[in-house]
């Protein structure tokens, strides 16, 4: 094992994944802890979509090689579905990480409220739509060992204090200084 650790955010449209991501970003950087964020969506946005290429992993790769030659340990991936595929992600690291899954989850009305602030007319409709279908897919296809997280009616910087703790503990062994 590299004593690399993966923490994988994932969760419907609209439940807060990226800012959670951000919000956990903040957290550790005021603690000093080292750590690289990466937003999964954007591994393999193109169309067609490359998903057949398994394009996100091979890009993944190439960026945690990156950031491990530069020291780093912690990566924070977002991704709908992540959770589902948290083992394939460990893999695409290559360097054995330690796995931590949290699935953020949000009532129906919670996340089309979310949607609705940033999604209009025909757009909002296809992404409420794909968010009732992946909280009913993730719902039932993630593990056991996937933590679940509510995010509905919560500080956001709260959600992101338990998903910290969930995925660091009490860990103290902080980063103070870091290589220019």
């Amino acid at each position: 094992m590299s004593g690399s650790r993966l923490l994988v955010i994932g969760g419907r449209s609209g439940v807060g994944k990226s800012t959670v991501a951000f919000a956990l970003h903040d957290l550790l950087a005021a603690e000093r802890v080292r750590h690289a964020v990466i937003e999964g969506d954007a591994l393999d946005l193109a169309w067609p979509a490359p998903w057949d290429h398994h394009l996100a992993e091979r890009n993944l790769t190439a960026m945690w090689s990156n950031y491990r030659a530069l020291g780093y340990q912690r990566l924070v991936y977002t991704n709908t579905v992540s959770v589902l595929h948290a083992d394939a992600l460990a893999a695409a690291m290559g360097d054995d990480p330690i796995v931590t899954a949290v699935l953020l989850t949000a009532a129906d009305s919670t996340a089309r409220a979310r949607l609705a602030g940033r999604e209009h007319g025909d757009a909002l409709a296809a992404h409420v739509e794909r968010s009732d279908a992946a909280a009913r897919a993730l719902d039932e296809g993630a593990a056991g060992h996937v933590h679940r997280v509510a995010t509905d009616g919560r500080d956001v910087v709260d959600v992101a204090r338990e998903v910290r703790g969930l995925w660091l503990g009490d860990r103290s062994d902080r980063c103070v200084t870091l290589a220019p």
